[in-house]
């Protein structure tokens, strides 16, 4: 029995599939977790030794659809539809 390459000819199943929470190919079908996100843990993965990673994924790499609203509406004090109808 050989132990290089032409035993990793032998291998034809998935190890790994795509992860329902990040999208990336890091679920592991075995384990039924995830390496990148930690799915389905409910906190997110994320580690302090990784730097980089966390810069990749952190809040403000991605569209940010409500937070967008919320730093424009907090800079004009969260003015009220009825407050500016009464003044």
């Amino acid at each position: 029995m050989t132990k290089g390459t032409s035993s990793f000819g032998k291998r034809r199943n998935k190890t790994n599939t795509l992860c329902r929470r990040c999208g990336s190919k890091a679920y592991h079908l075995q384990k039924s977790t995830c390496g990148k996100c930690g799915y389905p843990a409910k906190r997110k993965r994320k580690y302090n030794w990784s730097a980089k990673a966390k810069r990749r994924n952190t809040t403000g790499t991605g569209r940010m659809r409500h937070l967008k609203n919320v730093y424009r509406r907090f800079r004009n004090g969260f003015l009220s539809i009825y407050v500016c109808l009464c003044v």
